[in-house]
């Protein structure tokens, strides 16, 4: 499935690791050894959680950030594993809350990297809420969602993105339920930086973090990862190279939108998005990716273009906006009111009305 290094990416964004301290340039360069904890990783054999363990592990150094400013935040689940794994800062939360105690991580603390672990189920299902907020407020975070579409940690339920009809053993005789697609969801909620890769693409896999490292505000990224033992061969077809290369719809920003090695995706008359050959279609119908479009109605008609029959898989970086982000003026706002109370003379203040009046000393 590999589409290379390049994504693309628009230019004139915000980097975005903003006050977060960097290593010494001196000192010896960081290591994938130096983020790998001394915790045994236990995962089934074959999870596809390995591989992207392996891709963060090798990654962060790049960052150029010091270990200590790092965290993993991460809800319940198999995926949510992750931090024990990393010698970061992290914390195992609460099911479906990891957004909401990494918002707070991110606003009260503009010296860290805030990251969210999370899973189909715990993200969509429980989590919902907490997740749309935090990428329609634009918290600066980087959530990795992995999707395996199914409920692993608890035994194989099916989950919020299993398809209709999948027998499990909370749908003995199919799902009803129609599933969620990730990418459509944080499009819908205006999330400013939405991209979805593969567990076994450790090239893609890559590129994808290390642009949603670097974007500041909510980074999304869903994460196609098998799970072997409740819902092997989920992405098989995207996994065999050939299949892979006809289903594959790579986006590169600034370039036609290709599915395959011979087909291109077109706007039709009633102006939706079609996939043709490329041999027979108009030049002038052909979608050009734009990823820094500000009307992400593009990018969410592209995520359309997965139908739940894999025939069509849109892969890469969706949308890359810059706006402001909730934590910064949050910041902001704090910073003017204590500015406009006399500076630091109003935590003398706080705490002379926090400690006055009525109180008592227990104990």
């Amino acid at each position: 499935m590999s589409t290379g290094t390049d994504l693309g990416m628009p230019t004139g964004r915000d980097t975005g690791t903003g006050a977060v301290p960097r290593v010494d340039p001196a000192a010896a360069p960081q290591t994938k050894k130096d983020f790998t904890s001394d915790q045994e990783v236990r995962w089934c054999p074959g999870c596809g959680d390995y591989a992207v363990l392996a891709a963060v592990q090798g990654f962060l150094p790049e960052l150029g950030l010091r270990r200590e400013n790092i965290v993993f935040v991460s809800g319940i689940g198999c995926s949510s594993r992750f931090p024990y794994y990393l010698d970061t800062y992290g914390m195992h939360s609460i099911h479906g809350r990891a957004p909401a105690i990494a918002t707070g991580l991110a606003t009260s603390r503009e010296d860290l990297s805030v990251w969210v672990i999370t899973g189909d189920g715990d993200a969509l299902s429980i989590g919902g809420n907490h997740l749309i907020h935090a990428m329609r407020r634009n918290v600066n975070l980087t959530i990795l969602l992995f999707n395996n579409k199914i409920y692993g940690l608890t035994k194989g339920q099916y989950s919020p993105t299993s398809p209709v009809g999948s027998v499990t053993k909370s749908t003995p005789v199919g799902s009803v339920d129609e599933p969620f697609n990730p990418v459509s969801l944080a499009l819908g909620a205006e999330a400013s930086f939405v991209a979805r890769t593969m567990d076994s693409d450790r090239q893609h896999l890559t590129t994808v973090l290390r642009a949603a490292a670097e974007h500041r505000g909510t980074s999304l990224v869903e994460i196609y990862q098998n799970c072997p033992i409740f819902n092997d061969g989920a992405f098989q077809l995207l996994k065999d190279r050939d299949e892979a290369q006809a289903r594959v719809v790579s986006l590169v920003d600034g370039e036609p939108v290709r599915a395959g090695t011979d087909h291109v995706v077109v706007r039709r008359p009633d102006g939706a998005l079609g996939v043709v050959p490329e041999s027979e279609a108009d030049p002038s119908a052909v979608v050009v990716h734009d990823a820094g479009a500000e009307d992400p109605s593009q990018a969410f008609a592209l995520s359309r273009l997965d139908d739940g029959s894999m025939t069509h898989i849109p892969m890469g970086v969706f949308r890359s906006v810059s706006r402001p982000t909730y934590d910064d003026q949050v910041r902001a706002q704090v910073d003017g009111a204590r500015s406009a109370a006399g500076g630091p003379a109003a935590d003398d203040d706080l705490q002379k009305l926090l400690r006055g009046g009525d109180t008592w000393q227990v104990g």
